[in-house]
């Protein structure tokens, strides 16, 4: 694992059916600290299997997953501690929908963290002032768009002071014109040097702010680089037709 990877998988399996299906089929990837990691790819690819590989919350059949240095994947780690490091976005918001926005945001900070009910509301509120949902602290999340579910469920996880974002396909489920609202706030954590790992179909995002596109289909990585090499001269026939389709 070299010095600056804060993540490091090496030859990750995820099978179903006993072997049958093979969601992932022996990945390795390293994701640097401070660097924006999107991974694209065809429906059934592996994208977000890999990227609940990251945490744990799919557990794999096989292979490794160091995060800062320590194997995460090990009986013995303590799984819970090192998913606290790492805030996780998904395609559905996941709020509470008998909380306030605020009570979402400050229940595991005070829970896990044990930071007072005071300290969590103050950065809690911060963050909603830095997304323009200041106004929204006491509203339910019945009461919000889905773009502001979603920026919602970004700060929520920031509260936490993860060291990496994972996200999973965050914009998918939201109406075309909210898609930028999300969008934009992930930039603004990319620009502030926030680790992250990005599942998208969203090309203009992957295009703009990452620092290294993975392209992945039918379980394995089937080429990496940076943005322009992926877009503007792939190497792989395979990642050349993807793009064709959707670009």
């Amino acid at each position: 694992m070299s010095a600056d990877s804060i993540i490091q998988a090496t030859n990750l399996e995820k099978h179903y059916n006993e072997g049958e299906i093979k969601a992932l089929d022996g990945v390795t990837a390293s994701i640097k600290r401070g660097e924006v990691v999107v991974v694209i790819g065809p429906s059934g690819s592996g994208k977000s299997t890999f990227l609940r590989c990251l945490n744990l919350l799919e557990l794999p059949t096989g292979g490794q997953i160091l995060f800062e240095g320590i194997d995460i994947t090990d009986k013995k780690a303590d799984i819970n501690l090192h998913r606290q490091k790492m805030g996780m976005v998904f395609q559905h918001f996941n709020l509470f929908p008998h909380m306030t926005i605020l009570k979402n945001m400050t229940l595991a900070p005070m829970k896990l963290l044990k930071k007072s009910q005071a300290e969590a509301e103050k950065q809690a509120l911060a963050l909603l002032e830095r997304v323009g949902l200041a106004d929204r602290a006491n509203a339910y999340p019945s009461q919000l768009s889905g773009g502001q579910k979603q920026r919602i469920a970004i700060v929520r996880a920031l509260c936490m002071d993860p060291e990496v974002m994972l996200f999973d396909e965050p914009t998918s489920a939201l109406d075309p014109e909210m898609v930028g609202e999300v969008l934009e706030v992930m930039k603004e954590l990319a620009r502030e040097g926030m680790t992250m790992v990005v599942v998208t179909h969203e090309m203009g995002f992957a295009r703009e702010m990452a620092d290294r596109v993975i392209f992945m289909a039918d379980g394995r990585i089937v080429e990496e680089g940076s943005p322009q090499e992926i877009f503007s001269s792939p190497s792989q026939p395979r990642t050349r037709d993807f793009l064709a389709k959707v670009l």
